[in-house]
């Protein structure tokens, strides 16, 4: 039905510009923070920066100005690639809000046309139908059975009945439309909304950290705790011995930079910003942080069959007479008894479809009418669908009074609302099951005649004569078959959950090689089953059929209750419940409602149930790589700890060999490795054949903490090894702090190249593609070159150039400190 059947033409395109130049763009526009201020004083409290700043000021009072400068200059290079990693991550998600702007209907020209809602401008004639968020303040020029959930504002839960007439015809920003629809003009947008007046309060709200966050958070702090006890231990021992504060100071303020592990939080926050840009650029919007983490963990997937596991592709496939019991192809439409049928079915629908079904009847109806009459008859009033199973109906009027009360629905609900006999009843049924059994989609299609205005509050109470039957066919996505496939291999168990009925439902899941599709459950016998029955219940089944929200959120509920991690798809108004209450909502970037859509957590911009298998390979990957540079960073730690300590606490003969200067350089190597080469390492070839890791509260099981525990032991046996080679052969301090800083770079060098993987081999792993492992450790060997050869670096740092064979002797001990481990990999792959 065209859109001027309102009489609404909107605004011109001059007219949209005049008001946005006068009044401004629809947003919300608060005080807010200055980000690089924020990153700068964030900055500023790392403990790593306050202890740089206080080893820089004691060289300074100590008159040695060198390393004070070095120092400083430590400070400013650590600021700079903190918020080049916090801009990296904040222009990330900056562009991930741009994806996720919510979008509205307006009438424009005479047209209606789809905009963002910050394009919204006073004047607007603003189109709102159910399952949409309100946009902006208007007041209501027409509507049809519109009914608005205004809690956001009003705290009450119940919906609003509004139209033009009432004194209450306004509609106002971020409240949800609960049914119908409506044509408003906007009359407040932005801060002049009443939403947006309220809204300073919003902007006190702090972001929750996610359960990964606060585990990291937690282990850096105890780090942290642990540097300043040590410190404090080996400041005063020190100064017991020497009886002087700088020197004592500037040993155990070594000790306590060497602990502490700054790296791990600006991994993290770079990780899952960067992930969810990468998904983004998939078409996957992720809208909350924890998604990213939660994603790798997913155990079970639940779907809807229409548009998820069909193509969404509705069409009009076969018609059921049942005054004459037969049953004829849509391309066969020549009786006026099936016209009329399609004739009833099209007003049964939206007079501006947007549903799948209703735009292919409104088509059909227009191909097989010899006269249109949509223009002459206006709603008069609609009863939304509802009921279990569900159903609905509109009464149209025309000038001259003739009126028209059309119904739609599952056949179930429709037979109960009729006037038929017991084998009426029975003839109806062996069409539904012939056609269901087929993989049709089956409607109900029914009429009745009511005198007056007074319509009764539910539709149910009307007496329908039943019509007939309208089948559509939706075929199967041609990719879905592989994408279950690849959700079985992954260990993620899929059920459908839909409105549709068993039999529908059943045929097209033994189509696409669907587990499970022998068994199934109804709305009504889920909520029938006892609390005791259900978990396991829900657990058994794979199809749901006959579904309404309060029987989809239990679902989940039982799902959960079971300990799994639940994924569920959603794009109706009704799904918005249980796609909050899935640790993973997915809604549908195309067909998704507006509600379900702030309901998710997560958006398919292409409606392609293949891109969550990629989003979950996504989230497994980032998960890997994080923990990978996690153990790198734990395993490389040790080292630098045990070989600043036990010089120092056995009173070997070099007991100060690292002073903050090399510490801070060991951590500047550390620091891009962990953050940019394993952030940008590919997905290993078996993260898509493993189980989903268990969402525990802990990051680390202790078999893995061990093995990074381990590896940083070995490489501080290889260093002290360097050492005591160095001093049994007779070399000077320099010589030996040259030596051991060249073994711990090596090893550093070799424990990314074996860590990139904790299964497969590293000649497997040299394969893959991540062209900043070869620039990084390029840089890194570079760089140690700079130091032992050219001589102010040499000198500033108490290095002593070593010759082509110390340099062997180093690479070979850090080769050697860390290579052991391709034997325990080995023996992994042996035992698969």
């Amino acid at each position: 039905m065209p859109a001027n059947h309102f009489d609404i033409k909107g605004l011109t395109d001059a007219q949209v510009l005049a008001s946005r130049e006068k009044n401004g763009q629809n947003v919300l526009d608060y005080k807010k923070e200055n980000s690089f201020l924020d990153a700068l004083k964030s900055i500023a409290k790392e403990p790593m920066v306050i202890l740089l700043l206080v080893a820089s000021s004691v060289y300074f009072i100590s008159g040695d100005v060198g390393d004070g400068f070095f120092l400083a200059s430590a400070v400013v290079l650590v600021a700079t690639i903190s918020l080049y990693q916090d801009s990296r991550s904040r222009n990330a998600l900056e562009k991930l809000k741009d994806f996720t702007q919510p979008k509205c209907k307006v009438i424009r020209n005479g047209e209606v046309v789809e905009i963002k809602s910050e394009d919204l401008v006073l004047g607007d004639s603003l189109m709102v139908e159910e399952g949409t968020s309100i946009s902006a303040d208007g007041e209501i020029i027409h509507s049809n059975d519109f009914s608005v959930n205004e809690s956001i504002l009003t705290g009450e839960s119940l919906s609003v009945e509004k139209d033009q007439s009432k004194d209450d015809h306004f509609i106002y920003q971020g409240t949800a439309v609960a049914g119908g629809l409506a044509i408003a003009t906007v009359t407040a947008i932005g801060n002049q909304t009443k939403l947006g007046a309220i809204g300073k309060s919003l902007e006190g709200i702090k972001e929750e950290k996610t359960p990964l966050e606060v585990q990291i958070s937690d282990f850096v702090k105890k780090m942290v705790i642990a540097g300043a006890i040590v410190f404090l231990i080996v400041w005063a021992i020190n100064y017991a011995q020497s009886l002087s504060v700088l020197d004592s100071l500037i040993k155990a303020l070594t000790l306590a930079m060497s602990i502490l592990p700054e790296e791990i939080p600006v991994a993290f926050t770079t990780f899952m910003a960067l992930g969810a840009w990468r998904l983004m650029k998939m078409g996957i919007i992720v809208k909350q942080m924890k998604t990213v983490e939660t994603l790798g963990s997913a155990t079970i997937i639940c779907v809807d069959k229409t548009g998820t596991i069909t193509e969404n592709k509705m069409s009009l496939a076969k018609l059921y007479l049942l005054s004459n019991q037969k049953i004829t192809d849509a391309e066969n439409i020549n009786s006026d008894e099936e016209k009329d049928l399609i004739r009833l079915a099209m007003w049964a629908s939206e007079p501006i479809p947007f549903d799948a079904m209703e735009v292919a009847l409104h088509e059909v109806y227009q191909k097989t009418t010899s006269s249109d009459q949509r223009q002459a008859f206006k709603m008069i009033h609609e009863y939304p669908l509802s009921g279990k199973p569900p159903m609905m109906t509109h009464i149209f009027e025309n000038e001259a009074k003739e009126r028209i009360i059309a119904t739609k629905g599952a056949a179930e609900a429709l037979i109960n609302v009729c006037n038929l006999n017991e084998v009426e009843k029975k003839q109806i049924e062996k069409a539904i099951q012939l056609l269901s059994s087929e993989g049709y989609r089956v409607l109900g299609i029914g009429e009745t005649h009511f005198e007056g205005t007074q319509f009764p509050s539910k539709q149910q109470e009307f007496k329908f004569n039943f019509k007939g039957l309208i089948a559509f066919y939706d075929p199967p996505k041609k990719n879905i078959k592989k994408v279950l496939q690849d959700f079985y291999k992954a260990g993620i168990l899929v059920k459908i959950i839909t409105g549709d009925n068993a039999l529908t439902t059943t045929a097209i899941a033994k189509q696409i090689g669907f587990k499970g599709y022998e068994k199934s459950l109804t709305g009504d016998e889920l909520m029938a089953l006892t609390d005791g029955e259900l978990i396991q219940k829900v657990y058994d089944t794979n199809i749901f059929t006959r579904m309404f929200p309060d029987a989809k959120l239990k679902i989940i509920n039982a799902l959960k209750a079971k300990q799994e991690i639940v994924a569920m798809t959603g794009d109706g108004v009704n799904d918005g419940p249980a796609l909050k209450a899935a640790h993973i909502g997915i809604a549908m970037g195309k067909k998704g409602t507006e509600i379900a859509k702030e309901a998710a957590s997560l958006i398919l911009m292409e409606d392609d149930l293949a891109s969550m298998v990629d989003a979950v390979a996504m989230g497994r990957k980032i998960y890997t790589n994080l923990k990978k540079a996690i153990q790198y960073i734990i395993s490389i730690h040790i080292p630098i700890i045990l070989t600043v300590f036990i010089p120092l606490a056995l009173g070997w003969l070099y007991p100060n060999i690292f002073s903050p200067i090399h510490v801070i350089l060991l951590e500047l190597i550390m620091g891009p490795t962990c953050s940019i080469i394993f952030e940008n390492e590919p997905m290993e070839k078996n993260t898509m054949i493993q189980q989903p890791r268990p969402f525990t509260n802990t990051f680390f099981n202790w078999k893995e903490l061990a093995t990074s525990v381990v590896q940083g032991l070995m490489i501080t046996a290889g260093t002290l090894t360097a050492y005591q080679f160095a001093v049994y052969n007779g070399l000077n301090e320099d010589s030996t702090r040259a030596l051991v800083f060249s073994t711990l770079i090596f090893a550093n060098v070799f424990l990314t190249l074996v860590n990139r993987s904790f299964y497969y081999s590293v000649l497997t792993t040299l394969k893959y593609k991540n062209n900043l492992v070869a620039l990084i450790i390029g840089i890194t060997l570079v760089f140690l070159a700079c130091l032992l050869f050219i001589p102010p670096f040499t000198k500033f740092f108490g290095f002593q150039r070593l010759s082509l064979s110390a340099i062997s002797i180093s690479a070979g001990i850090g080769f050697l400190s860390v290579i052991w481990y391709e034997l325990v990999k080995w023996k992994k792959r042996l035992s698969k």
